[in-house]
């Protein structure tokens, strides 16, 4: 038997991860030094594990609900109350997910039908265009453009849409630009979507915690526009909990009623210790997500700074924990920049391209490393800038 043949075409078609190809060619590697990876560096804080040990040695260990542990939505909705003003019923508008990406692809198979058109705002998130592939809706991107501060603008939404466009996903904070959408865009963006009755909206806002100019607002706040967004949180950055896979939806009750049905056959639930250690991340430690704030905001500034001053221009991010330098003025393309710099100098970083076609031109840097690695980093990038104007990098 050729079992290869017998895999799904739109399966084997799909691309591996941008991302994952240097990462695997830098494990192989010794002395790299990484400013790739969208994790935090620091440990989740010690209440949190301390509450999940003290589940485990009680013997809370069995299934929850499927849509999570009550007391959890309800630590859930009043964090998005007090936070955010957004209202939503912990009985049935909150759902408890494995990790952030799973309410991705729950909110993709529940609303997307083949030939479905989803805009996505591009550069974003590996991981939108292959899910709306195998749901066999048509990903549609949107590319965005550095002179507007990689804000995705009304008039590109406005021309992206067609009677076959069913979803928008609103990636912001984003990953990789850091690019924050602001009220009074987000007003523009949901004036043109009330003209259209037929696009829901699906709010990426796992970064909504890092911003780093004023509070965080999402879609769902806008006049009429609740009825039609979906949510997605999770504490794998705000709480640097990204191993305990641990995520949110929130939603109107007949959008989550659908996607706790995939949920229930495909997962039955997220892991229960995870889900108490999220009941006390939001019950106390809300105050930790200051302090790690604070911290990502100092190298914010000192990579912004770097990069700037040895010549690559980068836009200032106001959220998440990336910037996107760009190397257009070295003549390379992403990929041959990312693979000369990881050969010559050991440092790896991940190219633009990676995160759709409008990314090519650009790298994208993690700043969520101590400021030591950091120095460390951008010191190796400056050094190979130089062999390569003096001619010893061909």
């Amino acid at each position: 038997m050729d079992l290869e043949k017998l895999i799904c075409k739109r399966t084997a078609e799909m691309k591996p991860s941008g991302i994952r190809r240097f990462f695997d060619i830098a494990n192989e590697m010794e002395g790299v030094v990484s400013l790739g990876v969208g994790e935090p560096d620091f440990k989740t804080p010690y209440a949190i594990r301390r509450a999940a040990i003290d589940n485990l040695q009680r013997g809370n260990t069995r299934y929850t609900a499927n849509s999570g542990l009550i007391e959890l939505r309800k630590a859930i909705s009043d964090y998005m109350r007090e936070r955010f003003s957004l209202e939503y019923d912990p009985s049935h508008e909150i759902m408890v997910t494995v990790g952030g990406s799973e309410g991705i692809d729950l909110a993709a198979r529940a609303f997307i039908e083949e030939g479905d058109e989803v805009l996505i705002p591009e550069p974003s998130y590996v991981a939108y265009a292959p899910i709306v592939s195998l749901t066999f809706g048509v990903p549609v991107p949107i590319p965005l453009k550095e002179e507007n501060d990689f804000r995705l603008t009304a008039e590109e939404l406005e021309a992206a849409i067609t009677p076959k466009t069913k979803m928008l996903i609103l990636p912001f904070p984003n990953n990789p630009t850091g690019s924050v959408m602001r009220r009074e865009h987000l007003e523009a963006i949901a004036e043109v979507l009330r003209r259209h009755d037929n696009i829901v909206v699906v709010s990426d806002e796992i970064y909504a915690e890092l911003t780093y100019n004023g509070r965080h607002v999402s879609i769902a706040e806008l006049p009429d526009m609740w009825e039609r967004t979906v949510i997605i949180g999770g504490f794998s950055k705000a709480f640097s909990m990204t191993g305990w896979r641990l995520g949110y939806l929130c939603a109107p009750p007949a959008a989550l009623a659908q996607m706790l049905k995939i949920h229930q056959y495909a997962l039955m639930c997220s892991p229960t210790t995870s889900q108490w250690g999220g009941v006390e991340a939001l019950r106390n430690c809300v105050e930790s997500i200051t302090a790690m704030r604070d911290e990502y905001n100092l190298r914010r500034r000192f990579v912004v700074d770097e990069f700037n001053r040895m010549g690559l221009h980068t836009f200032e991010p106001e959220g998440a924990f990336y910037v996107f330098p760009c190397i257009k003025s070295t003549g390379l393309t992403s990929e041959e920049f990312c693979e000369k710099l990881l050969y010559s100098k050991k440092i790896a970083v991940v190219p633009g391209d990676a995160f759709g076609e409008s990314g090519e031109g650009f790298i994208r840097v993690s700043y969520c490393y101590s400021v030591n690695h950091l120095t460390a980093a951008v010191n190796g990038i400056a050094s190979f800038l130089d062999d390569l104007k003096n001619g010893r990098i061909e």
